[in-house]
Order: C-alpha cells, then sequence, then structure tokens
C-alpha cells in the first residue's frame, strides 16, 4: 500500500469548483441552471490584452522567463500601485505569479509549521485555512459577522495574538462576504501590532478595484512602519476578467524576496511569457472596461439585495465591495448546506453554501453578483418559489 504523508489529509478544497462541476453535470442533462456560485467576472477580457498576449507570441516570446517575473511587467506594477496608492513599491520586491493563490499557499507554508498559529478570516477564502492546517499550524479564526459588516476590527484582531502568532491573514474587500475594513480600524491595527514586531502580515487585495457607495481601498502598503513584514497579494483575475489566464502579483519584505523567489524555481519555474506581456497591456492601456465592469457589479448589486431580502426567511446586509452578497438564511429553517443543495437540485439555481468558506458561514450563502441582471432576477424569482412551497 502506498504510504502517502499525513499532511494531505488535512489538506481542504474549494467546494464552489464543486458547485460548478455538479451545475455543468445538470445542465448536461438538459437542466435550465443559473449560475451564482463561481467567483469569476461574466465579462472576456479586454481586447487590447487579449492582442498583447497575441503579439508577443508572433513576437517569439515563447521561452523561459526569471522566475521573478520580467522586469517590464515588475515596474508596470509598480507604477499601477502608485497610481492607485500614492506608495513607492521597488519592482525588485514584486513577484509574478500564476494566479492569486501562489502567494497564499508560499506565505503560509513559510510562516506555517506545528507550534504556530496563523489567524485568518471566517468566513473566508477556504484556502488559507487549508494551507494552515496542511503545515501543521494551528488555525485561528477572526470572525466575520454580520455586526461588524462582515470586517474584521483591530481589538478583535490584536486580542487574540500570542506569542505563537506567527502570521495574520486579512482580506478586503473580502471573500464571501463583501465586507470592507475602514480606515480607522487598519489605522489603529497597525498601530496595535507595534507591540508585536515579529508577526508578519497577509493582506489579500484581490478585489481593491471593486468598492462601492463611495467607499476607497486602504491599501496596508500605505503603513511604511510594517512594510519589513508586510505581505500583499494582488493580481488582474478580477479586475480585468483575467481568471483563466492566471496572473497574480505580490509584493514582499526585502528579506524574503529571495527566499520565496526559489520556491518558485523549485514549483513552476516562471509564468508563461505572453500572459505577462498581456499584464503589462491591462495595467499600461486603457481602464475604461475596468470603470464598466464595476459600474456593471455596483447596478446588479442595488438589484440583487432587495430582492433578498424580499425573500420569506432571507436578510441580507448590502456589501462594500467584491461581487458577492452574503444573506442571512436562518430564518428558512434549513441549514446552509440543504438550502444550496435544494436551490440547485430543485430550482436550478447555483449559490456555495456558507459553511464552505468556515465553520462561522453555517447560517449563511454566498450568492456572487457576477451575472446579467435578467439572470439575478431569474434566479431570484426561481429561489422565492422554491422557498414559499
Amino acid at each position: 500500500m502506498l504510504q502517502l504523508v499525513p499532511n494531505l489529509a488535512r489538506l481542504g478544497t474549494e467546494t464552489a469548483f464543486e458547485v460548478l462541476a455538479r451545475a455543468d453535470a445538470l445542465q448536461r442533462q438538459g437542466k435550465s441552471i443559473i449560475n451564482l456560485g463561481i467567483g469569476q467576472p461574466d465579462f472576456k477580457t479586454p481586447a487590447h490584452i487579449v492582442e498583447a498576449a497575441i503579439k508577443a507570441l508572433k513576437d517569439g516570446h515563447h521561452g523561459y522567463t526569471p522566475a521573478q517575473g520580467i522586469l517590464p511587467l515588475r515596474e508596470a506594477v509598480a507604477k499601477d500601485l502608485k497610481r492607485r496608492h500614492g506608495v513607492d513599491v521597488h519592482p525588485d520586491t514584486i513577484v509574478i505569479w500564476p494566479g492569486g493563490k501562489p502567494t497564499m499557499f508560499f506565505s503560509i507554508l513559510i510562516f506555517g509549521q506545528p507550534g504556530a498559529e496563523i489567524m485568518y478570516p471566517d468566513p473566508g477564502f477556504p484556502i488559507y485555512r487549508s494551507m494552515i492546517e496542511y503545515t501543521g499550524a494551528k488555525p485561528v479564526p477572526i470572525v466575520q459577522n454580520e455586526a461588524n459588516q462582515f470586517s474584521f476590527t483591530a481589538d478583535q484582531v490584536l486580542s487574540q495574538i500570542t506569542p505563537k502568532t506567527s502570521l495574520i491573514i486579512l482580506n478586503s474587500p473580502g471573500n464571501p462576504c463583501g465586507g470592507t475594513a475602514s480606515k480607522e480600524e487598519i489605522a489603529k491595527l497597525i498601530a496595535g501590532l507595534e507591540k508585536h514586531p515579529n508577526v508578519a502580515i497577509m493582506s489579500d487585495e484581490i478585489y481593491s478595484q471593486m468598492l462601492y457607495g463611495g467607499r476607497e481601498h486602504e491599501s496596508f502598503l500605505r503603513y511604511p512602519e510594517i512594510r519589513d513584514r508586510l505581505i500583499v497579494l494582488d493580481g488582474w483575475s478580477k479586475t480585468y476578467a483575467m481568471t483563466g489566464w492566471r496572473l497574480g502579483f505580490s509584493v514582499w519584505p526585502k528579506a524574503l524576496v529571495d527566499k520565496v523567489v526559489r520556491l518558485a524555481v523549485n514549483c513552476h519555474s516562471c509564468v508563461n511569457a505572453p500572459t505577462q506581456y498581456g499584464g503589462i497591456a491591462a495595467l499600461e492601456g486603457p481602464q475604461d472596461e475596468v470603470v464598466k465592469m464595476v459600474a456593471a457589479f455596483d447596478e446588479r448589486r442595488r438589484i440583487i439585495v432587495p430582492l433578498l431580502n424580499q425573500l420569506p426567511g432571507v436578510t441580507c446586509l448590502d456589501p462594500g465591495g467584491a461581487f458577492y452578497v452574503f444573506p442571512n438564511i436562518t430564518g428558512t429553517g434549513m441549514d446552509a448546506r440543504t438550502l444550496q443543495n435544494k436551490m440547485l437540485e430543485e430550482a436550478g439555481v447555483a449559490t456555495v453554501a456558507g459553511t464552505s468558506f468556515g465553520i462561522h458561514g453555517e447560517g449563511y450563502i454566498r450568492f456572487s453578483y457576477a451575472n446579467s441582471v435578467d439572470n439575478i432576477r431569474e434566479a431570484i424569482k426561481r429561489v422565492a418559489a422554491l422557498l414559499r412551497g
């Protein structure tokens, strides 16, 4: 019998892909399915980005690239961070990845081991906890609840730090709840972290350009006092509708760059060349399509929230960012997984149970509004019929 390492038994998954597979199977059987489960924009990648990648192929960019990413792309990222956040980031501290997940993966590998504690959002992106448990570290949830608009408070985070805390993972705007942290809470947290100089911070800012209601993103990069222990995750997947391109970046403390690049060499060697040239075009080209996409998401947000609040047994907060709503479904009398399955099997609406994002997600369902207004209206109509029997 094959002898597998015990770490594998602790490795979780991302249930949204399981829901997508089940929805696709039902569609192949002829069932009408509206997918409000998967977290990806329903727009095409802007044409000038596609053309830049095609041109790179035609120009002969077919070989290996540096493990850290090509310099022109890292320089473009640095300029974009200056434009968006008003901060100076040296290209040598930027690493280009095949998507956003490698930043999580390697950050947690670097700081996670038996005896360590890593804090993470719950409900939160499921890979956080999965990787923490894989390393043998103790996962410590930062509970995201309705009382705090599904975000964190500085006091909450600081109160959970112990001598064993090695890494704190934060996500704003957040998945699955759409919560956003205020500038005041972030500043208070930064001040409190002065007492804990050995604790690293990973800020997942992949949804940083998707904010609503006049909100502005407060990047952790704006706080130089923590830059020597700060990892920032960002990328192209959500903002530029490039989920399938697998292109992300992160900013690292200078002392960790060589170590994380060595991990890249051991893992995937490099990101494919034409995708990186597409990434340059995305950052340096027109941003009109980004503005249109965010405006479309905002319109859908303003439609789906009132519709959900009209459903029997359902209440829904207005999210501050991303493209998700996380309604409370406890009034339906069903647990999250049961309702998820009934909506898919009986109503033809794909969603993701809150428990897919952590133990504190029970009583909630994640709806992605990365779908058309007509489909959103039809989906909620079907759910209403299901709940009203």
